[in-house]
């Protein structure tokens, strides 16, 4: 494996290697403050563990752009890597031993002697650290112990995926440290799986995958298994756009029922049809059935199915317009994707706590203040978290002003797409 000393990779990120790596993930605007939290990483591990050989990894946060509640259907989903990340400066250990100080949450320690699921690691680092080395494994990556300083840029409760972001994270630093490679697919695979199985929460392949793969990317899980994966080499500053996340400020914590009743209701439809997802329902006879349907279904588990169908469909047409650069279309498609969020899919306010309108009253706030020039719609599981906005380039510091003055500074926060999966400091090369 290559690795440097501490002194060392101080020294390259000065260089025109270093230059060039932060640019490309964080854009050349960025590259300065980023290159002084990078020092400040190396420093933080050098306090704590000495100067010791070692490599710097990232992976990326994730943002949804389209495709609302569409991949636990095995529909189409559009999304990005984002240049907000999870940061670690890790080096190897002769056994099997595993530290790692985080950032503001202390330190974790762990032995890779033994990769099994434990019970009482559900929801920890440990649980993920251990998942993601009994998962590279068998694909002949050599797991080693290492001390690593892990800290994160991915802001907490705003739906960016800070735990795919680490699954992605753990999977590049134990291919760094193998001297393998993986296909970033495959990393994605063995994220989902260590949080299903070791970090104890079900959750489909979307987030992984767009962490892993970078960029804009148009994802089909019509086989979960094996989704397609189609880039969309898009940035939204480049045409004069600004893409941004609010934050609201609720929680998610006790919305588990909420959630788990979208794809319980959207199966009770496909079921009619004698199947377990919409994927493979016919939509023209879903609409011919519509009427006998609604004698036996509940009236929003057909709502929840017409903007499946629908934000199904709007996906491909978002992606397309991407690709010809086409904003406005884009922007049109976004709001109508809000719009049948919150009238079909219904996952802006509870039902557990009809109080809870922050969400519903930040995208309303969003259409006063951007009207036709912009859009706004939910992002990612809804109930509780953050919105999206997008907007002109010229709105944005008004926009951010006075979403701030409302849920806090820095809640409003510019998006930039990152256009690469997880990458590895100093490259080879």
């Amino acid at each position: 494996m290559r690795t440097f000393s501490i002194s060392e990779l101080k020294q390259q990120l000065s260089s025109p290697v270093g230059d060039k790596f932060l640019s490309t993930l964080y854009g050349a605007e960025e590259s300065r403050e980023q290159r002084e939290r990078y020092l400040a990483a190396l420093a933080a591990f050098e306090g704590r563990f000495g100067d010791r050989q070692a490599l710097i990894v990232s992976a990326p946060g994730r943002t949804e752009l389209a495709g609302n509640h569409t991949d636990h259907q095995h529909g189409c989903v559009l999304c990005a890597a984002l240049t907000v990340d999870t940061l670690c400066v890790v080096s190897p250990r002769e056994d099997t031993a595993v530290t790692i100080l985080s950032e503001g949450y202390g330190e974790t320690e762990l032995d890779l002697a033994d990769v099994t699921p434990e019970a009482a690691e559900a929801g920890s680092t440990a649980a993920l650290v251990r998942g993601m080395a009994a998962g590279v494994a068998p694909f002949g990556v050599m797991v080693c112990g290492f001390d690593a300083y892990v800290t994160s840029g991915i802001p907490a409760g705003g739906g960016f995926s800070s735990s795919a972001s680490f699954e992605v994270l753990m999977g590049a630093v134990f291919c760094a440290l193998g001297d393998e490679t993986l296909p970033p697919l495959t990393v994605a695979k063995l994220g989902q799986r260590t949080e299903n199985v070791w970090f104890g929460k079900p959750c489909g392949l979307m987030d992984q995958s767009a962490c892993a793969l970078g960029g804009v990317v148009m994802l089909d899980f019509r086989d979960p298994t094996d989704p397609g994966a189609e880039t969309v080499n898009f940035d939204f500053g480049d045409h004069g756009w600004a893409l941004a996340a609010v934050s609201v400020g609720s929680s998610h914590a006790d919305l588990t029922e909420e959630y788990a009743a979208i794809p319980g209701e959207m199966g009770l439809v496909a079921e009619e049809f004698g199947m377990k997802v919409l994927r493979f329902v016919d939509r023209e006879e879903f609409e011919q059935r519509r009427g006998e349907l609604a004698e036996k279904l509940p009236p929003r588990a057909l709502l929840r199915a017409e903007h499946y169908f629908d934000e199904n469909e709007r996906v491909s047409r978002m992606a397309e317009a991407l690709r010809r650069g086409d904003v406005e279309t884009y922007r049109r498609e976004m709001l109508a994707s809000g719009r049948s969020s919150r009238e079909r899919l219904q996952n802006i306010i509870p039902d557990s706590h009809p109080e809870e309108r922050r969400l519903a009253e930040a995208l309303d706030r969003s259409a006063e203040l951007l009207g036709e020039e912009g859009a706004w719609r939910v992002h990612g599981g809804g109930f509780g978290g953050s919105i999206q906005a997008l907007m002109p380039m010229e709105k944005w510091e008004g926009y951010r002003a006075a979403m701030d003055a409302v849920y806090g500074a820095g809640a409003a926060q510019l998006l930039h797409i990152r256009p690469c999966g997880a990458a590895v400091f100093p490259p080879e090369g």
